[in-house]
């Protein structure tokens, strides 16, 4: 059985902000909008009184962890409005605790990130984390949000770390499905179903995407400049991306980036950064052609993805460590299992130092050239 999930509506465009309203009233006449700081402060108040034409609007501020103490703070704020919608605006863990919200009061959700640094915004599993800020537990969803809006204006006036850390989780997303296709592993929809034709196409065309318009969309976030090239992306990001890591299935490249959650050191590090050093790490793995090899490297190396353990925090790192980081990716609910191959601890902690010593040697080499 395959199994393909969407989100029920993505709009994406400059100044597709003011489609909020219309949005809104879609789905029903009083909106709680959570919103971070940034939000709150700048762009809400540009754009609420267009909002307020179409629905009554609460807009309340994300207090800085998606946590269960957040969620139920937000639910009892959200619950004596009697607000039809719940909105998130903001990054990641605002999307993650908007999605929770919704669900728990069983009423509609719009997403409004105003970065794309992940493919979180179009699926239906939100990240739980403890109040400190450790990585928790995942909480799935009954149903993917009702709308999904995307303003590259905002995107572009966004710092372009967060748009190139997108497009390392992006990056991924081609060899995680190849690997469940070619395995039958399950994807994120239940613990039998596969992907779909439509799913695996999607991942294929998202990795196309990254490579053959990143370094241009990096160079126009750069300049706050919204050009098709930062279009592309955005949706690349946003939507490809959610789509085939939610309807395909992950494997070793997210894995691993979950064993690095076991060093303190790479908490300065973005999801996306972390990925994409996990998605090099696989390719060993994955015994994957030079040329596939060589591919990745120099894009990565185009728009500044970390390429080496260094890049992610960890200069010297010992194989106690490294240790570390190999049992937490052998839990027997990692995604790492997808993989063709067996795995165990030595492969895994070989394929890390391979990515990275290939990462230095490439370095090395350039800084000779020069």
């Amino acid at each position: 059985m395959s199994t393909t999930i969407f989100p029920g509506r993505y709009i994406q465009g400059y100044g597709a902000i003011r489609r909020l309203g219309p949005e809104i009233a879609r789905l029903g006449k009083v909106a709680f909008i959570l919103c971070s700081n940034t939000v709150y402060g700048k762009i809400l108040p540009a754009s609420r009184e267009d909002i307020a034409e179409y629905a009554q609007v609460f807009p309340e501020r994300f207090q800085g962890e998606c946590c269960d103490d957040e969620i139920n703070r937000i639910i009892e704020l959200a619950g004596k409005t009697n607000c039809e919608v719940v909105v998130g605006m903001g990054g990641g863990k605002v999307i993650d605790t908007a999605k929770a919200v919704a669900n728990r009061l069983r009423i509609s959700l719009i997403i409004v990130p105003t970065i794309a640094s992940s493919d979180a915004p179009c699926s239906a599993v939100s990240v739980i984390y403890t109040p400190d800020g450790v990585y928790d537990r995942p909480m799935e969803h009954p149903r993917n949000p009702d709308a999904v809006l995307v303003d590259t204006k905002i995107i572009a006036e966004s710092p372009v770390r967060f748009l190139v850390a997108g497009m390392g989780d992006a990056l991924s997303t081609r060899f995680e499905a190849e690997s469940c296709q070619a395995k039958y592993a399950p994807n994120m929809t239940s613990s039998d179903d596969i992907g779909s034709m439509t799913a695996y196409s999607l991942a294929q065309l998202c990795y196309h995407v990254v490579m053959e318009y990143g370094l241009a969309a990096k160079r126009a976030c750069e300049t706050h400049s919204v050009i098709p090239a930062l279009e592309h992306i955005v949706e690349a990001n946003t939507l490809l991306s959610g789509l085939g890591f939610e309807s395909c299935g992950l494997a070793g490249a997210h894995g691993i980036q979950i064993g690095f959650t076991a060093l303190k050191e790479t908490e300065n590090y973005l999801h996306g950064e972390i990925v994409a050093f996990g998605t090099q790490a696989s390719l060993f793995l994955t015994d994957r052609k030079k040329e596939i090899i060589d591919e990745v490297y120099s894009f990565c190396e185009s728009v500044g993805l970390p390429t080496t353990l260094a890049e992610i925090g960890l200069p010297n790192v010992s194989d106690s460590a490294l240790a570390k980081v190999a049992e937490v990716t052998m839990d027997k609910d990692n995604p790492v299992h997808n993989e063709l191959i067996p795995v165990s601890q030595e492969v895994i902690i070989s394929a890390i130092k391979a990515a990275d010593h290939t990462g230095r040697l490439r370095k090395r080499e350039t800084a000779g050239q020069a």
